[in-house]
């Protein structure tokens, strides 16, 4: 069958930039005499690609060209949870215990989750990061207002994957990086399996999750449900999560997989509220807020399709539809002899949501990858408030005084293609391109009483062209060098356009948030059972948001605060017993970041050269796991974060029982977690959360802080059949 057009141009264009690459055209009319056209030619140099990458690099990284994703010259990390004990309760330090840079903010609220990069960003609720399920968004609104509310089970994910540099280029907004949870698919060998897990632990933890799942013929299937409760180590503390995730795939062929994913989790919890530092030194257990609670809930359906044409083809599709409602009752705090507060706020803040997301791959000539895709979201977000004399008010109790009422929505289209180039002496080359298109719209109709501004009505767009590139070299023995320069951005939110509890003016919306980051690392497998990957990275981040005074009460947003993030970081992970092949790992890691931030750029007063907030200057995650096959599994692992300025200013605030430091204070934390097989389908859970009941904090806001969980004792056990 003739080649397209198409199909030409990836190697037309490699031909441009690698003519060495190519030998040269042997002419097709040299003479008629055989004697005199066997001449001797001149020596060709043919290049082939390499060898498929070790599974050992596999364990710490992913594949360069992964399904339509290329992440070659991208820094990647991947932990896999069936090499560690079994994630329990609301423990994400432990999960991204093997994610290096990654700063986990605590709380044991589990419907919050808080994580940041590089010191890009407040940590609350992950607003600087991009977290996805399956390659799908989990956010409440992924554009106008990114907040994480949700995360998948612990027991349902294969995998956790952490993609830097270049990560807007292959997922959309956000800097870096982006966290995704890669879910466990249905067994293929037996048309029914079924899994049981059951802990308890102090504070009131109970914990349950069940599963079944099966293949018969062309179908496949699971079915899982989870449940968990626990009473908190304070007043008001206590939550509860419970949710099902199912998956129902269909296999008409060997080149095709249809997959239906309903995802349903449903939290609540009270909110404890945040302390000053003395009431904190007095007692970590106070709590000033007793009446206040959220509530979460959040349901998704995903239609995916993959299939694999001619001519090395893929494509990948998935569609999505989903809800989720954030609730909230909270009032002011208060410490006796004061008395309680006079009312509360009831707050609703909805998301419907639909998006769909289309990538095809083609691998051409020796080794090349061609990627290029689309995807498409919309959102619309109701926002909504009540006030009430009633403390304790019902999440559906709407009888109160409207405070808030806002009809919100966001639109999002984007383009985007790689490639990926072998060039002669294991170079590759990879180019990236991407174009983002946002819409932003609030119309509002309810307003607090205490603003003089007009209702908003504004429709912000925002068009968004992104450029990276990467270089790398596989020079031998398994090791490899990466060079990546890329574009990205922060959308704009819907508090970016205008506050609703501010005077901040109407039509005054800035630019988005814009960043440049460079990185530069080596890594590889070069002996049995090691693993290493160190880089260098240098992030400006232009354009963040600051809040500029034009009278007494008005405010406006612009784009004047510019900062620079700079440093190192590394992982080891070393297998004493990788050599054995007896199926015992004894598995030491390590993984550092040290961090240079500062601002270069602010219309504040003696703002420059100070400090961003949540930038330590190292970040330190390590540990010692023993595992033997369908045997056991221990993990001793540890987290350690310098001292870090909780606000910009890198002041304190505050006097008496409501001062709170400029910093937050260093701190070490230490878990220990163990799976033990009793028979090959038994085995027994057992753990320590904060093993040394290490009692700090690293969550501050202008209004208190918020303790972070003590010591944690759980023990249960698990049946498979």
């Amino acid at each position: 069958m003739p080649r397209t057009s198409l199909e030409f141009l990836p190697v037309a264009i490699i031909a441009l930039l690698s003519p060495c690459a190519f030998a040269q055209d042997v002419p097709q009319d040299q003479s008629k005499n055989p004697q005199q056209s066997a001449q001797p030619l001149a020596p060709v140099d043919v290049y082939g690609h390499r060898a498929d990458e070790t599974p050992a690099k596999l364990e710490h990284q992913m594949p360069e060209v992964d399904g339509t994703r290329v992440t070659v010259t991208k820094k990647t990390t991947v932990t896999k949870m069936d090499h560690v004990p079994t994630v329990i309760d609301n423990n994400v330090q432990q999960w991204f215990v093997r994610s290096p840079g990654l700063l986990v903010s605590e709380q044991s609220s589990p419907t919050q989750f808080n994580l940041a990069y590089r010191g890009i960003g407040n940590p609350q609720e992950s607003e600087y990061v991009l977290v996805l399920q399956d390659g799908i968004p989990i956010e409440g609104d992924w554009i106008g207002f990114p907040t994480l509310y949700y995360l998948p089970q612990p027991q349902e994910i294969e995998e956790v994957e952490m993609i830097r540099g270049g990560s807007s280029l292959l997922y959309g907004p956000q800097v870096a990086p982006v966290i995704n949870f890669v879910s466990r698919q249905p067994t293929t060998d037996k048309p029914f399996a079924g899994y049981s897990e059951n802990v308890v632990g102090n504070h009131g933890l109970f914990g349950s999750y069940d599963e079944i799942e099966g293949r018969d013929g062309a179908w496949d299937y699971r079915v899982a449900g989870y449940y968990r409760t626990a009473d908190g180590q304070r007043e008001n503390s206590n939550g509860q999560v419970r949710g099902i995730d199912a998956t129902l795939g269909y296999t008409p062929d060997a080149t095709q997989h249809w997959a239906l994913d309903l995802h349903a989790n449903t939290a609540d919890a009270g909110d404890a509220g945040r302390i000053g530092y003395p009431q904190w030194q007095r007692d970590r257990n106070f709590t000033n807020t007793p009446w206040n609670r959220t509530w979460i809930q959040r349901y998704t359906l995903v239609l995916s399709h993959e299939h694999n044409f001619a001519n090395d083809w893929l494509l990948e599709g998935k569609l999505w539809t989903g809800y989720q409602d954030q609730a909230s009752r909270a009032a002011n705090g208060f410490a006796p002899p004061q008395p309680p507060p006079p009312n509360t706020t009831l707050q609703d803040e909805q998301f419907r949501y639909t998006g769909a997301d289309v990538r095809m791959r083609h691998k051409w000539g020796r080794g090349n990858a061609f990627t290029i895709g689309t995807t498409l979201y919309h959102a619309d977000a109701p926002f909504r408030q009540w006030t009430d004399t009633d403390l304790a008010v019902s999440r559906t109790d709407h009888s109160g005084i409207p405070r808030l009422n806002e009809a919100r929505s966001s639109d999002y289209a984007s383009v985007f293609a790689e490639n990926v180039f072998r060039l002669p002496h294991r170079i590759h080359i990879v180019p990236s391109v991407r174009f983002d298109h946002e819409k932003i719209a609030i119309d509002e109709s309810i307003k607090p009483p205490f603003l003089t501004r007009p209702l908003i009505n504004e429709t912000v767009t925002r068009n968004k062209p992104l450029l990276g590139i990467g270089i790398g070299n596989d020079f031998g023995h398994q090791n490899e060098t990466y060079f990546n320069v890329s574009q990205g951005w922060r959308p704009i939110r819907y508090f970016d356009v205008a506050s609703p509890f501010s005077n901040l003016q109407p039509g005054n919306v800035a630019n988005p948030a814009e960043s440049l980051s460079y990185e530069l690392g080596v890594h590889g497998t070069p002996v049995t059972g090691l693993y290493y990957d160190a880089s260098l990275f240098w992030i400006d981040f232009k354009n963040r948001l600051e809040t500029q005074f034009i009278n007494a009460t008005d405010t406006i947003n612009v784009n004047t605060g510019d900062t620079r993030h700079r440093g190192f970081e590394g992982q080891i992970d070393y297998d004493f017993l990788a050599a054995a092949g007896n199926g015992q790992h004894l598995e030491a890691f390590a993984s550092v970041q040290l961090l240079n931030a500062r601002f270069t750029h602010s219309i504040i007063p003696n703002q420059v050269g100070k400090i961003p907030a949540f930038a330590p200057k190292y970040l330190f995650k390590g540990g010692l796991t023993w595992r033997a096959d369908k045997r056991w599994k221990l993990a001793l692992t540890a987290t350690s974060v310098a001292s870090q300025y909780w606000q910009d200013s890198d002041a304190s605030k505050g006097t008496g029982d409501s001062f709170l430091p400029a910093k937050i204070p260093a701190y070490t934390v230490v878990d220990f977690a163990s799976d033990w097989w009793v028979a090959p389908r038994v085995r027994l859970l057992g753990g320590l959360s904060n093993l040394t009941d290490r009692k700090y904090y690293d969550r501050v806001f202008s209004t208190g802080l918020e303790p972070a969980p003590g010591r944690t004792i759980y023990g249960g056990a698990a049946v498979s059949f």
